[in-house]
């Protein structure tokens, strides 16, 4: 039988993912992780009231969630002081970046974004024939005047930024970001990922000016909130941006349970007052237990740790595969210099106590070369 063949494009493109996922990884491995620390996921869990509201609509699978999320929606708007047609919600900000890339870019357009920054925004640039235009980070910070200088060149329609930033956990202050906004060029849009925002400190966010049409502000339930399985996230820009989404979403992509959940989720501000304190008490123990091995823990404004390993990126290679050889799931940057580091999620004290017992052993490999 013949069939139909790919488009040119996606025949060029490589059947990969941009992360290799911890099951994979257990699967390969034959044996579960002890310490799951390497998706930046909540290991201290979503709030209770969100579970007992998931709980409840489960009893309510069989329907299709709203297509418009109108609850959810309308209570980001008030929590933001911003109207309803300034939220979009969708799967996820990786479904959004995907959605985003589909509306502005076409073959061979340029888009801007940092060497080693979120690799799952690049995949989707790659998958629609996009042309991207990679500047180095500096000082372990992205550079937003890079950035800019770089869209300005090349006619870019895209910039891409996190504040925080992953993998570095680095941050520049509201000022920066908002001098960055200034700075765009003419016909260039801002895709600014604000997934760590809520475990920032304060004074890191701009403020969000719904009549800017050049930004997308792009937020998730996933970190704070607890709920990366349930892929809730969302987008805050113009009214004439956001609803541009319903020209190409899936409307039926977001489930009743996750709504349900994020709803729930977002007013129980006392739980995520709760794991702010979670997250400022693990980071500190990481930091202790990266200096107590002679390792340099970066600062941080988001739910992990990088660490500089002192060495190359094969060294912290070496070490991460130690590290996951002793059960416990890190992961490191992907480009140079910052490959020289490994990134640890923020953990339960057990998880962490498991990484501090594994540590010396994988650096101890690592350093006499006898891995495996």
């Amino acid at each position: 039988m013949i069939k139909p063949q790919l488009t040119p494009l996606a025949a060029s493109l490589p059947a990969s993912v941009p992360f290799v996922g911890p099951e994979a990884q257990e699967r390969q491995r034959g044996q579960v992780f002890t310490a799951r620390l390497g998706a930046n996921e909540s290991t201290f869990g979503p709030s209770p009231k969100a579970i007992a509201a998931m709980r409840q609509a489960a009893s309510e699978a069989w329907m299709y969630g709203d297509p418009e999320s109108r609850d959810l929606r309308h209570a980001l708007a008030q929590h933001h002081g911003i109207a309803p047609e300034n939220v979009m919600i969708g799967e996820g900000i990786d479904g959004l970046l995907g959605l985003v890339v589909r509306l502005y870019v076409g073959a061979g357009d340029a888009v801007v974004t940092s060497a080693g920054a979120y690799p799952t925004f690049n995949y989707h640039v790659t998958g629609f024939g996009g042309q991207l235009h990679m500047v180095p980070y500096k000082d372990d910070h992205e550079d937003p005047d890079a950035l800019i200088a770089k869209a300005a060149e090349v006619g870019a329609k895209l910039i891409y930024i996190a504040n925080p930033d992953n993998p570095m956990g680095s941050w520049h202050d509201a000022a920066r970001m908002q001098a960055m906004i200034d700075a765009l060029p003419a016909g260039c849009m801002l895709i600014l990922d604000e997934a760590y925002i809520d475990l920032a400190p304060g004074g890191t966010a701009p403020a969000i000016d719904t009549a800017a049409a050049n930004v997308l502000r792009m937020r998730t339930f996933s970190k704070a909130h607890g709920l990366a399985g349930a892929r809730v996230g969302y987008a805050i820009g113009a009214a004439d941006v956001i609803i541009g989404f319903n020209k190409v979403r899936n409307h039926f992509g977001m489930s009743r349970i996750g709504q349900t959940g994020a709803l729930a989720a977002l007013q129980d501000t006392s739980w995520l007052a709760h794991i702010r304190a979670e997250v400022r008490a693990a980071r500190d123990t990481i930091a202790a237990i990266a200096q107590d091995n002679g390792l340099t823990p970066l600062p941080s404004a988001t739910n992990f740790v990088t660490i500089d390993c002192g060495k190359d990126g094969a060294f912290a290679k070496t070490v991460l595969a130690a590290l996951i050889d002793e059960g416990i799931f890190v992961r490191m940057p992907f480009v140079a210099p910052q490959d020289r580091c490994i990134r640890v999620s923020c953990g339960t004290p057990a998880q962490l106590e498991a990484f501090q017992a594994a540590l010396p052993k994988a650096l101890a490999c690592a350093a006499h070369g006898n891995l495996g």
